[in-house]
């Protein structure tokens, strides 16, 4: 098969969905085979993530020296029939990992939706983004051969809320890197401690500072869990600010935890690892995930995670970590305690963790995609 893949993302995100096209793409590179991958890059040369699949026989990179934007514009706003095939010529498959799908004038279309929060939880979305996905997603959707979700949760959203045929919606599970382990090196470890200015215990939350992440109700339960004097542990927040997130900070000046939260912004890829690793305890209260890739990585470094138990994390946790209700802040604070507190139940959730963990690496989730790209390429005569 001739395969065409838009890395765009890959390239220029350096979490999120660019993580996820990253971990796809090297581990489909890495399965070897006959197979010819094309990989679409707009936006020029100059790369703001780490991408370290090579150039070979059987993969090349088209860049494109327009912008994303101009290409957004040009596709998903007037609608320009400028198919993709004519950068990267013809393809049996051509797959977009991130929402929408660009023109193609032959070969057979597939999408990952990795979420439909912008439906779900319209409030906390930043409205121009909100009304560009209301219409792209569902045309994307509609002319896609097959929609790829990243948990059965999201399959069900896709198919309740954009109204798709259950047959045309299957779920990839993401994986998570393998340098994601429980972490001894103390160098390495002193050195990300260093980095950051962690000299003490902290609890560790990690995510987009935007409403979804349901900050502030992390924010009130930590409070009352420092109010009750049982523990000394801060609350380390890290992650890039999104949208609507001026609430947050001023929550932490409301309860007075200026000294006692420490937000770090975005954290470099390479020092993930350690940081999940030093935390005591990693917190992810989100409302809504499509997957919820943080908490997989805090449980393969032996992190005790505690989350909500909504949309797709359960499917993610399982019976590895502790749950409660998005709402219930009490139930936090007492989750929260009973960690910090349990040594006993801190090593038994570690266990439990690492081996969630095992359950969902790239290279699983590389060869599902082969065999879903390769049925459909012959369903199309290919």
């Amino acid at each position: 098969m001739r395969i065409g893949i838009d890395c765009t993302a890959a390239i220029h995100q350096q979490a999120g969905i660019g993580r996820y096209t990253r971990g796809l793409v090297e581990a489909l590179a890495k399965l070897g085979g006959k197979h010819e991958y094309v990989l679409f890059v707009a936006g020029g040369k100059s790369p703001s993530a780490d991408f370290s699949v090579k150039v070979s026989n059987n993969l090349r990179i088209r860049r494109v020296p327009l912008s994303e934007r101009f290409l957004t514009i040009m596709w998903h706003r007037l609608r320009l029939p400028l198919p993709v095939d004519m950068f990267i010529g013809s393809v049996d498959v051509f797959h977009s990992p991130d929402y929408v799908l660009p023109p193609l004038r032959r070969g057979r279309k597939v999408v990952t939706i990795h979420d439909l929060s912008f439906i779900r939880y319209p409030e906390g979305a930043e409205p121009s983004l909100r009304q560009y996905l209301m219409q792209a997603v569902p045309d994307a959707v509609r002319r896609a051969d097959l929609v790829l979700a990243d948990s059965e949760n999201t399959r069900q959203d896709i198919i309740e809320l954009l109204g798709v045929v259950p047959g045309k919606v299957e779920v990839l599970y993401p994986g998570v890197d393998g340098r994601f382990s429980p972490l001894v090196d103390e160098e390495l470890l002193g050195r990300v401690r260093e980095l950051y200015d962690l000299s003490f215990p902290f609890v560790l939350s990690l995510g987009t500072l935007e409403p979804r992440k349901n900050l502030i109700f992390l924010l009130d339960a930590y409070a009352a869990l420092r109010a009750a004097g049982e523990v000394s542990h801060k609350l380390v927040i890290a992650g890039k600010r999104g949208w609507l997130y001026e609430g947050i900070f001023r929550r932490v000046k409301e309860l007075s935890l200026e000294r006692e939260v420490i937000f770090l912004g975005f954290v470099a890829d390479e020092n993930l690892p350690a940081l999940y690793s030093l935390a005591e305890v990693f917190v992810f209260p989100s409302l809504y995930e499509g997957f919820g890739l943080p908490p997989l990585e805090a449980m393969a470094c032996g992190t005790p995670v505690i989350t909500s138990r909504s949309s797709s994390l359960p499917e993610v946790v399982g019976e590895a970590g502790l749950m409660v209700s998005s709402e219930d802040s009490d139930g936090l604070t007492q989750a929260m305690r009973r960690v910090l507190d349990d040594r006993a139940l801190r090593e038994d959730l570690a266990r439990k963790g690492v081996r969630q963990a095992r359950k969902f690496t790239w290279q699983a989730s590389a060869r599902k995609l082969l065999t879903i790209y390769q049925g459909l390429a012959d369903s199309s005569g290919g």
